[in-house]
């Protein structure tokens, strides 16, 4: 009788449940008794993973928040450490959550137990020595995007570009009328998507100079829409308060909506730098990226930053496609400038280096997954 093929598995947000929920589905295809036990989020119980503690113990963001909660994130650690290594699963998966999954996997890895980390931390734009951790940790890292495979292969460190499961997503191309009506959007005039992030402190810092963009805009153009993605209620009252203030007289078309909708409606996008830009690109709509930070991290943060570009696309493309604008370059003359070329001009060449980019990692990702967890533990069907 052939034993069950065990499946440790730990996700620490959404995300990562969503990704933990296409890789179970895809191994259940070959093992359709795998078990599945660790940590997981509605998807993934609903596709079997036994969750041993809620995923929301793992959802926590920055220093402070991260230090009142340690003491319970150390016992979940410990416990997940006592349960695997009294029944050790076939391999072990780490879906994201690098500062957590990072450390069980060493201590799953110095017990013997196969580890994967699922979705590279981005070591080839930040600490690059934080590769030898990754090392000592995985015994295999499965990466979304072509250049990160290329720098742990630099390192010897085992990796599998698998392609970016938001390419898989989103067709190669998206229908602009249909996302216009979905979001009520007048289909005989042209739009501006507006995404100033989805953190409080990145509409702090973007809010008001993207207001004073669109205002210069409108008053070329008084027929130019703006829509504009806000993740929460939150976000969305910290918009209110900067557009009553700066541009009352403007009419924003807001959405408390995931963003993609929002830029698939829109001819032209002005962003916050983030896995939006890539988002934009996979939608095939030109766009401009824009950060602030405070001084300080914006300091250190060039001490430590390792690439040319900040977003995506132009991480990918090697190259300058879209422009940037951060820090001091982050003005409403400059971004107003861009758009108002992207508004104007013909943006083919652009569309079509995207649709080639959307093609490089659109390879089916779940599968590629699945196929690789179950190679490193010889079990490929």
């Amino acid at each position: 009788m052939a034993k069950r093929l065990r499946v440790g598995i730990v996700a620490g947000e959404l995300s990562g449940d969503t990704l933990g929920e296409g890789l179970i589905a895809q191994i259940k295809q070959q093992y359709p008794d795998a078990e599945f036990v660790g940590i997981g989020g509605p998807k993934m119980i609903a596709q079997g993973c036994e969750s041993w503690f809620d995923m929301e113990e793992l959802a926590v963001m920055g220093l402070v928040e991260v230090l009142g909660r340690l003491k319970r994130l150390l016992h979940v650690k410990a416990e997940l450490v006592r349960r695997f290594k009294a029944n050790p699963p076939d391999v072990f998966i780490g879906i994201d959550a690098p500062d957590f999954n990072l450390r069980l996997e060493r201590d799953l890895k110095q017990a013997g137990i196969k580890t994967v980390h699922y979705v590279s931390p981005s070591v080839w734009a930040w600490r690059q020595n934080r590769i030898h951790g990754i090392a000592k940790a995985t015994d295999l890292v499965l990466a979304f995007l072509p250049f990160e495979k290329a720098f742990y292969d630099k390192f010897n460190v085992p990796c599998e570009f698998i392609g970016h499961t938001l390419a898989d997503a989103i067709p190669l191309q998206s229908d602009k009328a249909q996302a216009r009506q979905e979001l009520g959007l007048a289909d005989d005039k042209r739009w501006l998507a507006v995404l100033p992030g989805s953190r409080g402190s990145e509409l702090n810092m973007l809010a008001e100079p993207f207001v004073q963009t669109c205002q210069k805009l409108h008053q070329d153009n008084p027929s130019l829409g703006f829509v504009v993605a806000l993740v929460n209620d939150k976000r969305r009252a910290q918009f209110e308060e900067v557009w009553q203030r700066v541009a009352p007289e403007l009419d924003f078309a807001l959405v408390n909506d995931t963003a993609r909708t929002v830029i698939t409606a829109s001819d032209a996008v002005m962003l916050a730098s983030g896995t939006v830009a890539l988002e934009c690109m996979l939608v095939k709509r030109p766009m401009v990226v824009a950060y602030r930070v405070n001084a300080v991290t914006a300091f250190l943060a060039k001490r430590m930053l390792k690439t040319k570009y900040v977003s995506l696309p132009n991480i990918l493309a090697d190259a300058p496609l879209v422009k940037e604008f951060l820090q001091d370059e982050c003005t409403v003359e400059n971004l107003y400038t861009e758009v108002k070329q992207l508004l104007d001009g013909d943006n083919q060449p652009l569309i079509d280096k995207f649709t080639e980019m959307h093609q490089w990692i659109r390879k089916d990702a779940d599968k590629q997954a699945a196929d690789a967890v179950l190679n490193l533990i010889g079990n490929k069907h």
